[in-house]
C-alpha cells in the first residue's frame, strides 16, 4: 500500500516539474502572432481553394496582414465584397477588381474535331495527354475526360455530352483557378466576366499553320490575321500562327466576329445581331433619250465616164456647081 502512495506521489512531482518546465519554455520561445490574423480569416469564405496563391485561407490572411499593400490580394471565392471587409479590419484601402471567370478555349467539338482513333484506359486528361496527342488529329484541344470538372469545387463546370467540352457556369465560378491548373492542354484560362456577362475570346489555341489546323479541326483559328487588321483598338495579336485577344484592350465592338473566316471567336451574351438593312440604291438619273434621226442613205450618182470625144476632122465639102449648057431660048423662039 506504501508502495503505491510513493508512486503515485512521485508521478504527480514529476509531472508538476515537467509542467513548469515546458511553461517556461513555451515562454521562452513564443512566436508572437497578430491577432488581426484570426480576425481577417474569420470574414473569409474558407473554401481553402488556391485561387488566391497561398496556402489556404489561413495563408492568406496572414499575407494580408504582414503585405504592406492591399495591390495583388485578392479572395476569388469572396471577390469584392470580401475585400472590403478585410480592408476595414487592417485599416486600408482596397482598388477595385474585376470579376473574373473561367473560359474554356476549344471549339472542337464531335462536329468540327472528328475521331480518328478510339482510347480504351484510364480516364483521366493528365494520362492521357503524358500517353499521346489524343483521339483527334488535334494535338492541341480539350481531352475531355474531366479533370476540370473533377478540380472544381463549386459545381461550376460540367461537361457536355453532345460537344464532350467542358461548359462553365458564370453564376457559380469563383475564378479559384483549379480547372486552369488541373487541365493539361492549358486550354482553360481567366478571363475578366465583362459587363452583363458579355466577353469575347478566340475559341483555339491550335499553333499548327492553317492548313494543317484546318484539316484537324474545322472551326481552329488559321492566323490569317484578318481580325487583328480590323480591331480599332490593337487588342488582338496573332503569334505561332494562333490570335490572341487581350480583355484589358478589347471594347466589344464585335468586328472581329463577323471577318472570321472560321468562327474561331466566339462571343458570349451578346443580343441577336440585328439583320443588316440593304444598302439604299444610289437614285437613277434618267438620261433624257435623244430623238434618233434614221439618216437616208445619200445617193450619190457614180460620175459618168467621160467619152473621149474623138476628134472628128471635118473636111471642107467640096460643092461643083454644074453651069447650064443648054441654049437659052430667045423671045422670037418663044413666041
Amino acid at each position: 500500500m506504501n508502495l503505491i502512495v510513493v508512486s503515485l506521489i512521485t508521478l504527480g512531482v514529476i509531472g508538476c516539474l515537467a509542467a513548469v518546465i515546458l511553461f517556461f519554455v513555451a515562454q521562452k520561445f513564443k512566436v508572437y502572432e497578430d491577432p488581426r490574423i484570426d480576425e481577417v480569416e474569420a470574414v473569409l469564405p474558407g473554401a481553402n481553394c488556391g485561387g488566391c496563391g497561398f496556402p489556404g485561407c489561413r495563408g492568406f490572411a496572414e499575407g494580408c496582414v504582414k503585405a504592406e499593400t492591399m495591390d495583388g490580394l485578392l479572395c476569388p471565392v469572396g471577390g469584392a465584397p470580401t475585400m472590403a471587409k478585410v480592408a476595414d479590419i487592417l485599416g486600408r484601402t482596397v482598388a477595385a477588381a474585376d470579376p473574373m471567370v473561367a473560359v474554356v478555349r476549344c471549339n472542337g467539338t464531335c462536329a468540327n474535331r472528328p475521331r480518328n482513333n478510339r482510347y480504351d484506359g484510364a480516364s483521366s486528361c493528365q494520362i492521357v495527354a503524358n500517353l499521346y496527342g489524343g483521339e483527334t488529329g488535334c494535338s492541341f484541344g480539350c481531352l475531355g475526360y474531366g479533370d476540370c470538372v473533377a478540380a472544381c469545387q463549386f459545381g461550376a463546370i460540367k461537361i457536355n455530352p453532345d460537344t464532350l467540352l467542358p461548359e462553365v457556369d458564370d453564376e457559380k465560378c469563383t475564378a479559384c483557378g483549379a480547372c486552369v491548373k488541373a487541365c493539361p492542354k492549358n486550354v482553360i484560362e481567366l478571363r475578366k466576366k465583362g459587363p452583363k456577362s458579355r466577353r469575347i475570346f478566340v475559341s483555339c489555341v491550335n499553333k499548327d499553320k492553317g492548313a494543317m489546323a484546318r484539316k484537324a479541326c474545322t472551326a481552329a483559328c488559321i492566323g490569317c490575321g484578318k481580325c487583328a487588321k480590323e480591331c480599332p483598338f490593337g487588342a488582338i495579336t496573332v503569334e505561332n500562327n494562333l490570335a490572341y485577344i487581350d480583355f484589358t484592350k478589347c471594347r466589344l465592338c464585335r468586328k472581329c466576329v463577323a471577318v472570321c473566316p472560321t468562327g474561331a471567336i466566339h462571343e458570349l451574351n451578346f443580343p441577336p445581331r440585328a439583320p443588316q438593312a440593304p444598302k439604299p440604291e444610289a437614285p437613277k438619273t434618267e438620261i433624257p433619250k435623244q430623238e434618233t434621226v434614221k439618216a437616208e442613205p445619200v445617193k450619190t450618182e457614180a460620175p459618168k465616164p467621160e467619152v473621149a470625144k474623138a476628134e472628128v476632122k471635118t473636111e471642107p465639102v467640096k460643092t461643083e456647081v454644074i453651069a447650064n449648057t443648054a441654049p437659052e431660048k430667045t423671045d422670037n423662039q418663044q413666041a
